[in-house]
């Protein structure tokens, strides 16, 4: 099963390469996958229905302490229901192939998301865990907003998208809630092992008011998913999705899914009493609104939409009934549907795609231009409508017969035979709508109506209807022959209480029974609607419409937006004062609060300066003046340097207290935001704004002193509040034993904490792509021009020549004949600075020291890379050491010196590093390991004798390759991009006063 999946998901991954070469037909490949699954599927039907032999299942561990774990199991109910979503999925890929056009752009991400759909679902259904459920729940829903929203320019398609989005999220996250009481409750989160303890979680006890609770959630989420009231509008709106989703994921997968939680949880949670209200009152409710709106409807995919929607409550009260009967009847329904409403859209689709619409009032003769599609119509819509001897009427005399027997005897559904009377009434009445609605799709879609002009309808590929061809031979084979679906239906059905009468099976005919003359009750009244349908339009248009649920939701939308513009408007004021305010009194009162009630325990000992590091004091002054200096600051430049002097200040405190690698990472740190702040404060004025006078400055010392106590205090009690040791102290062993390495910090780093380490490297790669698009106007990849293809002397030359002042004019003279005698231009020097800067633009003193430091500080860089493990340093810091040294180069050259110095892209730096890091964790997990873990090597070697070398170095590599990415970035962005903006301002400047001086000449 866990093969199953990663196939689909590789696949997916470079669907979007298979289309790009061989277009649409791409679509046949992909449906390979599922094909070759089902296959798989069928080769595992011995393995799940053995008698003595346990389901086929496979585990593993995931993260333990959660009880989260990759737990899959395949039973009867999940083999069923993979049959439906793989073998539907297949046909629906492959009929892709022709449903779409040669010319249609985005197939690579559509087949993409249609296929990783697949396999999700069918992760969904063979998941032996509450919360891998819902993981897999959830990602169905962002893969069907995806998919509906294919047509990005279509407004609708995007409303329909977001719509059925949020209305499933809603229910995804109530579930989540319920599944999450009820695993506690249970204390375990496998599925099976909580049907097991059902029994023991619904006796009388403390725990029922929980699982009651639970299960009420969980059914949110399974009304949401499967569309039924209040919230089945979102599923007619879906249908602004291509075809091919509708026909699979609203008719045959996604919107089953909620029925098959529903059936899933049925066995152990139908006698919990929230459970049969809720499946019963919804469920009918859905199958008459669905059923009753469908009348009306004149675009055939609407018709089948509403259709859906009825069918899906007619499951749902069927499923969730809790006796043996009805689960046999249930998932007979389920499969019978799928493959019928399939169909029914695929030629929904081959009727839009050869005559350019859908609405039954322009659509006439289509059955004569087109048999054999319309023969293929007419099976499927009687499937659907209960019409013998199809799939569809085998299915729904199995339920009548259910329900007829639950009304003579009592059952589940009601508490009395009053109440099975009128739920089996209502049943009857929604399959004589379903038989209206059915006569209207194959009437609207193929009859000749003779105010209509016939129908230009284009000849069909043979490839085109086979998916739906095939679809409508299964019907008619399950309705003929049930036998086998019986077998694969009765080890779920087992796990059922019997029934009030003898337990009941698939069969054609049954003889004469109360079931078959409801059946045939329900086709005569359906004839009726049918052939009074101008009547039954007439009463609709009079009756108002009592329950608009879309119409909630939409107000329930605009009044959030408007809540929000109302709030925004009020918070969002532009004041950096309100804001700091609002955050720093809200942490003033919130930690005050805490502090003054919480009962807090203070330290025995205080003390304000550490007797081991007299020279704090010291630090602390110049933290404090730098702050002071940093608030009163009237230059932006002298600000950022005040503020620098703090982190200074901070990393002479953490080398006092005995923390080298601290200390060190955060002076490199602070050095190089230094040189970031500098260069990006070229584009601001020099000069700061007015401060704000008056009342406020009182106020803004209030708060500050007020937040610094209050800090002061939770130190002090967070400090007092110790109740157990520190795990602190068990890390010199770890990283010893464990990590192979002295330095606890960088062991810690790349070894204990290597998952943490992961995030933020990746959280410095996503920082590094922000700051290339608030400047780039090239793509991050594109080379920077070498020094090779620029003049000698040309960049960053002052316009003016004779036209400066005499004195300007002399200095730059004097600074430019030394430069000239400092590097002869006329050779290529290692710094290009001396043939690409204009000789006034050059500092003679930074180019030595670039010279002396440059080679140093690499190899110094490499040193902390490699030592880091035993003694101070690591990737972060040998990687900011090395952005260092590019930075110094940089300054000294410019921007084609840097060009010269990184010949790899930043982007191709951070990408190589977070996969060097990312190979690391996974490369474990192929030996038997577990991810991110490490491993030691002893090697004798002939000159450096015994080393030690332990795999995390590998992953430092990959931190050092992503920090020197981050700084390129930052040099390209805050650099030399913006040294290419000003020098195409001067030169467009320099050209404008060119041609106003020759103006003023002629």
């Amino acid at each position: 099963m866990l093969m199953i999946l990663a196939i689909h998901a590789v696949v997916a991954l470079i669907a979007p390469a298979l289309f790009t070469r061989l277009g649409r037909s791409a679509f046949y490949l992909l449906a390979a996958v599922p094909a070759g699954s089902f296959l798989w599927l069928l080769a595992q039907h011995d393995a799940v229905y053995s008698p003595t032999a346990p389901n086929p299942s496979e585990v593993l561990p995931w993260v333990p302490e959660l009880q989260l774990e990759l737990a899959f199991r395949m039973d009867a109910l999940s083999w069923l229901m993979s049959l439906l979503v793989l073998g539907v999925g297949a046909l629906v890929l492959a009929y892709c192939a022709r449903y779409f056009k040669k010319g249609d752009g985005g197939l690579g991400g559509f087949g993409a998301q249609l296929l990783a759909f697949a396999g999700v679902m069918f992760g969904l259904v063979t998941a032996d865990n509450l919360v891998l459920m819902f993981i897999f729940w959830e990602l169905t829903t962002i893969l069907s907003y995806l998919l509906i929203g294919y047509a990005r320019t279509r407004i609708s398609a995007r409303r329909s998208a977001l719509q059925a989005l949020m209305v499933t999220t809603l229910g995804g996250l109530a579930m989540l809630v319920g599944l999450i009481i009820l695993g506690q409750t249970a204390g375990t989160y496998s599925i099976s092992a909580l049907l097991a303890k059902a029994p023991e979680l619904l006796a009388p006890g403390p725990a029922v008011a929980l699982v009651n609770v639970a299960i009420a959630l969980v059914l949110v989420g399974a009304v949401t998913k499967s569309a039924l009231i209040p919230f089945h509008f979102w599923l007619p709106g879906a249908m602004a999705a291509p075809t091919p989703v509708s026909a699979y994921l609203h008719a045959a997968a996604m919107v089953k899914a909620g029925i098959y939680l529903v059936a899933r949880l049925a066995p152990g949670f139908a006698e919990t009493p929230s459970w049969a209200p809720m499946i019963t009152v919804l469920g009918l409710g859905t199958m008459l609104v669905g059923g009753w709106r469908a009348l009306r409807q004149h675009d055939l995919k609407l018709i089948l939409a509403y259709g859906t929607v009825s069918q899906l409550g007619f499951l749902t009260v069927v499923v969730g009934l809790g006796n043996r009967d009805a689960a046999l009847a249930g998932l007979a329904l389920l499969l019978a549907h799928g493959l019928f409403k399939a169909a029914l859209f695929l030629v929904v689709g081959i009727i839009d795609h050869q005559t350019g619409t859908r609405d039954i009032r322009e659509l006439s003769g289509v059955f004569s231009s087109a048999p054999a599609l319309g023969v293929v119509a007419i099976i499927g819509a009687a499937s659907m409508a209960g019409v013998p001897p199809l799939a569809g009427f085998v299915a729904k005399e199995s339920v009548l017969e259910t329900f007829v027997d639950n009304a003579v005897h009592g059952g589940a559904a009601g508490t009395g035979n009053g109440t099975g009377y009128l739920v089996l009434g209502l049943m009857v009445l929604g399959s004589m709508l379903t038989f209206g609605y059915s006569a209207r799709f194959v009437w609207g879609g193929f009859a000749v109506k003779p105010k209509v002009a016939p129908t230009v309808f284009k000849p069909i590929p043979a490839a085109f209807l086979a998916a739906p061809a095939i679809l409508t031979v299964l019907t008619v084979l399950y309705g003929l022959v049930p036998g086998p679906v019986d077998g694969w239906i009765a080890p779920y059905a087992q796990l059922f209480p019997a029934g009030a009468a003898k337990d009941s099976h698939l069969a054609l005919w049954h003889g004469f029974t109360p079931a078959l003359g409801l059946s045939a009750l329900a086709i005569a009244v359906g004839v009726l609607l049918f052939a009074g349908r101008g009547t039954v339009a007439g009463v609709q248009d009079r009756l108002p419409a009592v329950v608009d649920a879309e119409k909630w939701y939409r107000q329930a939308v605009n009044g959030l937006d408007a809540a929000a513009i109302w709030i925004t408007g009020r918070t969002q004021r532009g004041s950096l004062f309100f804001y700091l305010s609002v955050i720093l009194s809200t942490a003033i009162v919130a930690a005050g609060l805490a502090l003054v009630f919480g009962g807090q325990h203070w330290p025995e000992t205080v003390y304000l300066v550490d007797p081991g590091a007299p020279v704090q004091p010291i630090a602390a002054v110049a933290i404090v003046l730098g702050a002071l200096a940093a608030a009163r600051a009237n230059k932006r430049f002298l600000a950022v340097l005040m503020v620098s002097v703090t982190g200074y200040g901070i990393a002479l405190i953490f080398a006092l207290q005995g923390a080298p690698d601290l200390a060190l990472t955060q002076m490199l740190v602070e050095t190089i935001i230094l040189v970031a702040f500098v260069l990006g404060l070229r584009s601001l004025p020099a000069q700061l704004r007015e401060r704000t006078a008056g009342s406020h400055r009182a106020v803004r010392l209030l708060i500050g002193v007020a937040f610094g106590v209050t800090m002061v205090f939770v130190a002090l009690a967070a400090m007092g509040a110790r109740v157990a040791e520190p795990v602190s102290l068990q890390f010199p062993k770890l990283a010893y034993e464990g990590g192979g390495g002295l330095n606890i910090v960088n062991v810690t780093l790349v070894d204990i904490r290597a998952w943490d380490t992961f995030g933020e490297i990746s959280v410095l790669a996503i920082a590094a792509t922000g700051v290339a698009s608030l400047i780039f106007v090239r793509g991050r990849g594109d080379r920077l021009p070498r020094a090779a293809t620029v003049a000698t002397g040309s960049v960053g030359r002052v316009a003016g020549g004779n036209g400066a002042p005499a004195g300007a004019v002399g200095r730059k003279e004097a600074t430019a004949e030394l430069a000239r005698r400092f590097t002869d231009v006329t050779r290529d020097a290692w710094l290009v600075a001396g043939r690409t800067l204009a000789p006034e633009r050059r500092s003679i003193i930074f180019e030595v020291v670039t010279r002396l430091l440059f080679h140093s500080m690499i190899i110094l860089s490499i040193y902390l890379l490699l030592a880091g493990h035993n003694g101070p340093g690591g990737g972060f810091a040998g990687g900011l050491v090395a952005g260092l040294a590019l930075t110094i180069r940089y300054l000294a050259g410019g921007r084609f010196e840097l060009a010269e110095a990184t010949r790899v892209s930043a982007g191709a730096m951070l990408g190589l590093g977070l996969g060097l890091a990312a190979l690391t964790g996974m490369f474990p997990l192929l030996l038997g390991g577990q991810v991110f873990q490490s491993g030691i090597i002893h090697l004798d070697l002939p000159v450096f004798g015994d080393v030690k070398f332990v795999t995390s170095a590998i992953f430092d590599v990959g931190v050092y390759m992503v920090v020197v990415g981050l700084v390129i970035d930052v040099l390209r962005s805050l650099g030399a991009e913006i040294d290419q903006h000003e020098e195409d301002s001067a030169n467009g400047l320099e050209a404008t006063v060119d041609e106003l001086q020759q103006g003023v000449g002629r």
